[in-house]
């Protein structure tokens, strides 16, 4: 069950230059992104060839089927999903926008970081392919454990860049990411429009560079900062990303 949500939104100041922050919002000190769905179009169609290959049903998430099978079973099932991933990222698509805002995100030194259930291979494919040149670090992929939509390599990303609390962990307070308390921008697309109104979505846009324009002016989200500790997992549904946990 959910935690009741106050009404203050999440907020954080403009970052357009001369803009004055009158309503004390925080600095915000990073970004993380999904990758299908959010930096390239969505491939849904991975999802049922992968379970296919497994013979799994569409009730089992596939990353946990593969860690329950024995070392040897769950290294061969990895691997067929990892050849449905190496056929589609030959056909992976630039989501629109993305190259502005990355551009934007540097010229204001933010720190941009990936969080991912994908392997590395695509990851790295469409970096080289559509953003050259543009740093991204860390980057999570599903070799961390455990993976999306546990909100724990989002806390990783958090720390590494320097971000914790008084108890060492990280603190995702003053970032855009999924989870952790941190503020969710839903990328709308026909498969994810019915979390649009969902509870623990901030923002929701349709395109990524339409960010570039609510980031100048400073991020007011329409939930509030509360106490969400039992919530992470319903929250690790959404930021810039496709909405799905299936990824």
């Amino acid at each position: 069950m959910t935690t009741p949500l106050l009404k203050e939104p999440r907020r954080f100041a403009p970052l357009k230059e001369g803009v004055v922050n009158t309503s004390g919002a925080p600095k915000l000190k990073g970004i993380v992104f999904d990758v299908d769905g959010t930096l390239c179009v969505q491939q849904n169609y991975m999802f049922g060839q992968m379970r296919s290959a497994l013979n799994i049903t569409k009730a089992t998430d596939i990353l946990d089927h593969c860690h329950s099978l024995p070392p040897a079973e769950c290294e061969e099932a990895l691997e067929k999903i990892r050849n449905v991933e190496r056929e589609a990222m030959v056909l992976q698509e630039a989501q629109p926008g993305l190259v502005p805002l990355m551009t934007y995100l540097e010229s204001k030194n933010l720190p941009k970081g990936i969080c991912t259930r994908n392997f590395e291979t695509p990851v790295n494919h469409l970096l080289s392919k559509f953003l050259e040149g543009k740093t991204f670090s860390p980057i999570v992929t599903r070799d961390f454990r455990p993976p999306k939509p546990s909100p724990e390599g989002i806390l990783f990303i958090a720390k590494t860049w320097g971000f914790v609390g008084d108890d060492g962990k990280g603190l995702g307070e003053e970032l855009i990411m999924v989870g952790a308390g941190a503020a969710t921008v839903l990328l709308v697309n026909e498969m994810n429009a019915h979390l649009a109104t969902h509870e623990h979505t901030d923002l929701v846009i349709s395109r990524l560079d339409e960010l570039i324009e609510i980031l100048e002016k400073g991020f007011v989200g329409r939930i509030a900062r509360g106490d969400e500790d039992d919530d992470l997992k319903g929250r690790a549904e959404g930021v810039l990303r496709d909405g799905k946990g299936e990824e």
